[in-house]
């Protein structure tokens, strides 16, 4: 029998994009829901998520994609990556920043990103590090997931794989615990590496919580861990992604990247 051509590629973060988009009611009762004077009305926010998600699906840069927190986070898992790997950044340039006492002793790391620097504490660095001790940073996995408008590839970037789990790191200002319950992430990636023979079914986001304050940045670690469940979590990755599909079908006149039909120029 001929083989199928897949219909639609879509990446795992794009699925959460999509989740923020169907939920942007309760996200704007959770920041403005008791606010006197909101920047914008349920309406207007709802109407800001489907522009962002179109803008997304069409790779157009958006204003949070240049913020600091973003490289922030892209900067931590960098080093990261590098102590694990033991090497040096091909991205930033990183640098040791010792104690003004004892040159010998490292105190922070330094890394310079888009223009920006930022500093760790070696000591939240190496937690990270000897935690994915053994691990294969930034790995890249896909599989197809049969839908009934066809075959679907989804993929991305795993942060961090160990033999028997997933991790992915995230860094933010805030966190209240389940925080990334509702990311797609923890489905799609033990999903594609199991299509492909991987038998992995712990998944861990790994989190820092930076709280800014003006005598200096408090430090806070914190773990979800979420086992993979494929009876039922596979039915339910289904109904999103033909959900997705729906809604990019709907608004293809608006599309101008064709990759996530499968299309190139």
């Amino acid at each position: 029998m001929k083989k199928q051509p897949l219909k639609y590629q879509f990446y795992a973060t794009l699925l959460d994009a999509y989740s923020d988009y169907l939920h942007s009611d309760d996200i704007y009762s959770e920041y403005w829901g008791y606010s006197e004077e909101p920047p914008f009305s349920e309406e207007e926010f709802h109407e800001k998520k489907r522009l962002e998600l179109i803008n997304r699906i069409n790779r157009v840069p958006m204003a949070w994609e240049d913020s600091e927190k973003a490289d922030r986070g892209t900067t931590f898992n960098e080093i990261v990556d590098c102590m694990i790997l033991n090497c040096k950044s091909k991205k930033m340039d990183i640098e040791r920043i010792c104690d003004i006492d004892d040159n010998t002793n490292v105190i922070a790391l330094r890394a310079t990103y888009n223009e920006r620097e930022f500093t760790f504490p070696i000591k939240i660095c190496r937690e990270f590090a000897n935690y994915y001790k053994g691990a294969i940073s930034q790995v890249y996995t896909e599989a197809v997931l049969p839908t009934k408008y066809g075959d679907v590839k989804l993929y991305g970037y795993i942060d961090e794989l160990m033999p028997s789990s997933v991790h992915d790191i995230k860094t933010t200002g805030k966190y209240s615990v389940g925080k990334f319950k509702n990311n797609w992430q923890r489905v799609v990636y033990p999903y594609c590496l199991n299509a492909n023979g991987n038998k992995v079914y712990d998944f861990e986001y790994n989190i820092l919580l930076i709280n800014e304050r003006v005598s200096g940045d408090i430090y806070e670690t914190f773990i979800e861990y979420y086992a993979y469940f494929p009876k039922t979590e596979i039915p339910l990755l289904t109904t999103h992604v033909e959900s997705l599909i729906e809604f990019v079908e709907v608004h293809r006149e608006l599309i101008t990247d064709l990759k996530i039909f499968n299309k190139h120029d």
